[in-house]
């Protein structure tokens, strides 16, 4: 006998929410798998962090239904769900310490005091900060807080843990180390995370799927390499990581589907652009994809050349950037040292003319916008 599928650990169907007359959701439908790292993602306004509210069960929603391992939750207060939430804040008490802190939460729930302590030796060992367990917040840098404030989430051991944008009050270099430490810690206790963030390195670094959010709607789920390499949209490619965009239209000759560049050159590209030729398009390719020089490369297969000239040429550290203007619009090219010829090569192509081009399977054909919604409430981006 077949045995029934198991119940997604957070499931939106068709989830309104309003507030009079602006609509912060509209008809977000949602399935986060167990065990999941999943991450909400995108400007600010485009409705993530009311998502995530939602699911917490700190604000009601309007419409639709929202299940948590398959019960649906849509009128239960936060006490009563299966979750918890690490806040950007961190709300850690200021005079507790950090194991008083951690136990909160569980003595709340009156367990035995043997297993309290047992709950926070294990989750401070997790987080790599027992021996700061006597410390109160304030003696803590913002990474050590905010690992605090994640031991306190886990050791109540939830079916879900939410994370409402908890890096974004680190510095840089600290941010990146706690990116490597949170993905070491849902590896190790496979609770499914839900992750809200702006921030797109966040994301493509530590979720196993995303969605990317504008407006009010969800533009596209997926995993990090899904979304990055064929964004469903122009929204989406812009604002996952950098891309260069081409004008034109999609075109169908004997050598099967393409895409004719404003100058007229003709990209081959898959079949599945043919679906998009009743809207606005662009071709998309990502600058890493561009290679630029003042001679075409030799090659038996040939990629996409055309000739344009260099009106920028900038040192990055570890690559240069070049900004080349064509006759079908300005496109960036990314050189990686070791990779390509000295720096002082190509400060030599500033003001000359040089070639571009890219390997067709690495361009995308991608409609102007997307779903319904203003750009104006996603943050900014595309018309459409």
């Amino acid at each position: 006998m077949t045995q029934p599928a198991a119940a997604p650990a957070i499931e939106l169907v068709n989830v309104t929410k309003r507030y009079g007359d602006a609509v912060a959701l509209d008809g977000v439908s949602l399935r986060i798998e167990s065990g999941e790292f999943f991450c909400l993602l995108g400007p600010s306004g485009c409705g993530k962090t009311t998502t995530l509210n939602l699911i917490g069960g700190f604000i009601p929603l309007t419409s639709g239904e929202l299940r948590i391992e398959g019960q649906r939750v849509n009128d239960l207060p936060p006490h009563r769900r299966d979750v918890n939430t690490v806040f950007q804040n961190y709300a850690l008490f200021p005079h507790m310490s950090v194991a008083d802190n951690v136990a909160f939460g569980l003595r709340m729930e009156g367990l035995p005091d043997i297993e309290v302590g047992h709950r926070v030796t294990e989750y401070l060992e997790l987080v790599g900060l027992d021996e700061y367990r006597d410390r109160y917040p304030g003696q803590l840098s913002g990474g050590q807080a905010q690992r605090v404030a994640l031991a306190r989430a886990l050791a109540k051991r939830p079916a879900v843990l939410l994370l409402d944008e908890p890096l974004g009050a680190l510095d840089l270099k600290l941010r990146k180390q706690m990116q490597v430490e949170l993905s070491r810690i849902h590896r190790q206790v496979g609770t499914t995370f839900v992750f809200v963030t702006h921030d797109q390195e966040e994301a493509l670094s530590m979720a196993t799927r995303i969605a990317v959010m504008a407006g009010g709607h969800v533009r596209q789920i997926g995993s990090p390499r899904e979304i990055y390499q064929g964004p469903v949209d122009r929204f989406v490619a812009d604002f996952i990581g950098e891309s260069n965009f081409l004008d034109g239209r999609v075109s169908t000759n004997g050598t099967g589907p393409g895409f004719q560049l404003t100058d007229g050159t003709v990209v081959p590209t898959p079949t599945s652009a043919g679906g998009t030729q009743n809207g606005r398009v662009a071709l998309m390719i990502r600058p890493e994809s561009v290679g630029v020089g003042r001679q075409p490369p030799a090659g038996t297969a040939p990629p996409v050349v055309i000739r344009g000239r260099a009106t920028n040429v900038a040192f990055m550290g570890n690559h240069t950037r070049i900004t080349v203007e064509t006759d079908a619009g300005i496109l960036v090219a990314l050189r990686f040292h070791g990779e390509s010829d000295e720096h002082a090569v190509e400060e030599e192509m500033l003001d000359q003319e040089v070639h571009v081009w890219w390997d067709p399977r690495e361009s995308t054909v991608v409609t102007a916008g997307g779903p319904r919604g203003s750009d104006e409430e996603s943050g900014g981006g595309p018309e459409g």
